[in-house]
């Protein structure tokens, strides 16, 4: 139930401000508006505050909206109001209206990033887990345990990094340039700077995903290597191993976080039966020796080594919080960042170097929108300017039937002189149709792909 009102709060909230975009400038530049629907459809509920006015309406298929003009009206426009049409208006009159609406939802995705920057959020620091063997993270010399203090992608300039967030961005833009990363790391109580490295120019792939995570070895969090309570008859439980207990070094190799102990663990199968290991702990201020023979689990194709047991701690987590300016700085900044990063990787679909599953429909929006509602009111907000400024991108493709096809319609006027013929219109509004739906169905089909674990 979460997961169906927050995706409804969603949807409703973006298609509004998108829609009163339009509906204001419209208003402001003389058009007269018949009717602003929240929804298609049947209509639900409807208000009209003065009679002739514009008619608001709530219809009962929420996965979209529209504004009239009274240009569109079935029974004509009035001889009376032929100064109010949409077409007659100038046409830098017409390109402001239509414009509206996608900057509309980039305006509103600047404003709940602010919010979400003044409200504060919990985020995970920026400690780096044991790179994965054969990483680009390991051949630069990474170690588990470091904190991340800034990055620079030319040795010049250093921008600051407050959290794993922060990070994990600053990482997907690097990639998506294909530009290495350059690291100002220290140890986990900030001392003892240093600068590494990151060669992401050498990745085949433009996009962060999974995949590339792994590659890159920073597909993991850093947790301390402390355990929880071990499966009743598991490997651990039978050695004597307990809840609490500090993991200090396993076969006589030091362990910094859980990911380097568990890797160490894992591999113990990769050639036969996995051989004991020897672990020391500490528990409770004494440093104790255990002797532990892994079970063995097989993952796919592989077989690994298991001592069942979780870890007892969370990822460490930072408070990130900014003041007034600086979040309404960084407010617009990231969605000026993320309007770029959407549009680089629709370009990227398009040509073949991003895979067109990277597309999401309603499905995954639902998800993450109660995922999200859970997490607490600033990780919504967040979530929420995301899928604004999806929205507004997207608006702005030069597509017919979006409103960036209709600012083709204008550009093209505005160079010849003369609007785009009914018959040529007719046509790109049908082709773009098509494309629409295309769109549609394969975002669809990627969220059922998803959910049925084909993708």
């Amino acid at each position: 139930m979460i997961t169906i009102l927050a995706f409804i709060l969603t949807i409703g909230v973006l298609i509004l401000v998108h829609e009163y975009g339009h509906y204001r400038v419209a208003v402001a530049c003389g058009v007269k508006v018949d009717r602003f629907s929240l929804g298609f459809g049947r209509v639900i509920w409807r208000r009209q505050p003065t009679p002739g006015g514009t008619e608001f309406v709530i219809s009962a298929l929420p996965l979209g909206g529209y504004v009239r003009w009274i240009d569109d009206r079935e029974s004509g426009v009035l001889p009376s109001e032929q100064g109010q049409t949409f077409k007659g208006k100038p046409l830098w009159q017409r390109t402001a209206i239509v414009a509206a609406g996608p900057l509309a939802n980039l305006l509103l995705a600047a404003l709940l990033y602010s919010t979400a920057n003044w409200i504060g959020i919990d985020e995970p620091r920026a400690l780096l887990a044991t790179p994965s063997v054969g990483s680009l993270a390991e051949r630069a010399g990474v170690h588990a345990g470091e904190l991340v203090r800034a990055t620079s992608h030319d040795g010049v300039e250093w921008r600051d990094v407050r959290s794993g967030s922060d990070f994990n961005w600053e990482l997907a833009q690097a990639v998506s340039r294909g530009e290495s990363l350059q690291l100002m790391l220290a140890n986990g109580d900030g001392r003892g700077e240093r600068t590494v490295t990151l060669p992401l120019d050498q990745l085949s792939s433009r996009e962060l995903d999974i995949a590339v995570m792994r590659s890159i070895g920073l597909d993991r969090p850093f947790i301390e290597p402390v355990i929880g309570k071990p499966t009743a008859g598991g490997p651990g439980d039978k050695a004597g191993l307990m809840a609490g207990d500090r993991i200090l070094s396993i076969d006589g190799r030091p362990v910094s976080d859980f990911a380097g102990f568990a890797d160490v663990v894992r591999a113990t199968a990769a050639h036969g039966n996995p051989a004991p290991v020897a672990l020391r702990v500490e528990r409770a201020g004494q440093v104790l020796e255990f002797t532990v023979t892994p079970s063995v689990r097989t993952e796919g194709k592989k077989r690994v080594g298991v001592l069942e047991v979780p870890f007892a701690r969370p990822a460490v987590t930072v408070r990130v919080q900014y003041g007034f300016v600086e979040g309404l700085v960084q407010g617009f900044t990231r969605t000026w960042e993320m309007s770029v990063l959407t549009l680089k990787l629709l370009g990227k679909m398009v040509i073949g170097q991003a895979s067109l599953k990277n597309l999401s429909g309603p499905l995954t929006i639902a998800e993450y929108a109660g995922q999200s509602v859970q997490l607490g009111l600033a990780f919504y907000l967040g979530f929420l300017a995301i899928v604004s400024v999806s929205l507004g991108v997207l608006n702005l493709l030069p597509l017919p039937v979006l409103d960036g096809g209709h600012l083709m319609y204008y550009l093209f006027e505005a160079v010849t002189g003369r609007p785009l013929s009914e018959r040529w219109l007719e046509r790109l509004q049908r082709a773009g149709l098509v494309l629409v739906l295309l769109m549609m169905s394969l975002a669809l089909y990627n969220d059922v792909a998803r959910h049925l674990g084909l993708h």
